[in-house]
């Protein structure tokens, strides 16, 4: 299952330079994940301060 960002983002983007393909880019007050190109490799959940990214 891909990862999904919830609410808690902060919007600090440390997720989006973790990603191996690029699919996490700035939505409307949160950054989002393309389900359809993650990898659900974890690597955002790994950096991100606030434990925004799960598993879904």
């Amino acid at each position: 299952m891909a990862y999904v960002i919830g609410d808690d983002c902060i919007s600090c983007g440390a997720c989006a330079g973790e990603c191996p393909v690029s699919c996490i880019s700035e939505g409307d007050g949160k950054y989002v994940i393309d389900a359809n190109e993650c990898l659900e490799c974890g690597a955002c959940a790994g950096v991100c301060p606030v434990d925004a990214p799960k598993a879904e």
